[in-house]
């Protein structure tokens, strides 16, 4: 594991910062409490009982993401309308959505206390089907949380440049939702089969993908794959996935306080069904302690307002207002 910089080691890149809050919605005079050390991690015996990974719970989890996807599925043949073919297309881009999040728990050994059950499940049951590198994301996610925007931070030119103009943003949406950003993936994916490093793991997901169109050709409907499948991934989750990233770090700065590096928001019922289920939108507790399964996350947040050093003026009132905000460049 790298060693975490000096304060004054920090070199920061001019295009980060532009979305931290303001000095008086960070106090530092708060930690450590009785409960919390100076960095918001909770004291062991708390931290063992928010650390404990219900399994029973995580399986419950996987089996449902797939019965709920092939479901879908066979609703839309079953009712053969053109707005069922439409709903399934963007429940589809939801269910990507759903399998990522599982995916980036197994990422972070969080999902099963199994290792090999959690990787094996991470790997095969959540990822490669949905086109996601598992290896290769969790080495460089790990780079992520130890120094977020830092030398190795895999996304800095996600994060950087906020707040941008409306029409940027309209632009990076529009690229999105076109399959112009998916089409890139999809060129870095196929490269990937003629690098020795990344050739296993490309075939892997190409080669789930080839299964998959095989089992709809199978049954008559190879079509279901590209229309149902393949098309969200290229433009649903793509919108879906860059939503979800500015609002976790948009604008935000390299620094040992986590409250500078990733935004905290407040969950609704509606973001959380297409966009951050799991709990994974108490984004703040997650990178607090990368430990703590998602599960928990709500009660380490509640243990940061509680201690003080979560206040309200840090918080956003909903994803609409932080969106608007990262567009008001």
């Amino acid at each position: 594991m790298q060693p975490e910089p000096a304060a004054d080691e920090f070199i920061l890149d001019p295009g980060l910062g532009g979305m931290v809050p303001p000095d008086s919605a960070l106090p530092t005079d708060v930690l450590p409490t009785d409960r919390l050390l100076a960095n918001g991690k909770p004291v062991p015996a708390i931290r063992a009982e928010l650390r404990r990974i219900p399994n029973l719970r995580a399986g419950l989890a996987v089996g449902w993401v797939w019965v709920e996807t092939i479901a879908i599925l066979v609703l839309a043949v079953w009712l053969a309308n053109p707005l069922a073919y439409i709903a399934a297309f963007f429940l589809m881009g939801r269910a990507l959505v759903k399998f990522n999040i599982l995916g980036h728990e197994a990422v972070h050994r969080t999902l099963f206390s199994n290792k090999k059950l959690n990787d094996f499940t991470g790997k095969w049951l959540l990822s490669y089907h949905a086109w996601v590198p598992f290896e290769l994301y969790r080495r460089g996610h790990m780079n992520h949380h130890r120094d977020e925007m830092g030398p190795a931070e895999p996304d800095t030119a996600l994060y950087t440049g906020y707040p941008i103009s409306q029409a940027s943003m309209r632009r990076k949406l529009v690229r999105d939702a076109t399959g112009q950003s998916g089409w890139k993936i999809l060129k870095g994916l196929l490269r990937g089969t003629r690098n020795a490093r990344t050739r296993s793991v490309a075939l892997r997901i190409l080669g789930f993908q080839v299964v998959l169109l095989a089992i709809a050709t199978a049954f008559g409907r190879p079509e279901l794959w590209l229309l149902l499948w393949f098309l969200p991934w290229m433009t649903v989750w793509r919108v879906t996935n860059r939503l979800r990233a500015i609002a976790e770090h948009g604008g935000m700065t390299r620094s040992k306080d986590r409250r500078k590096t990733t935004h905290h928001v407040e969950q609704g019922p509606l973001a959380r069904f297409w966009m951050v289920p799991y709990r994974v939108g108490w984004h703040l507790a997650h990178h607090v302690d990368m430990g703590v399964p998602c599960w928990n996350l709500p009660k380490l947040h509640r243990e940061l307002v509680n201690s003080g050093w979560v206040t309200r003026e840090y918080v956003w009132p909903n994803y609409r207002s932080l969106w608007k905000a990262l567009s008001s460049g």
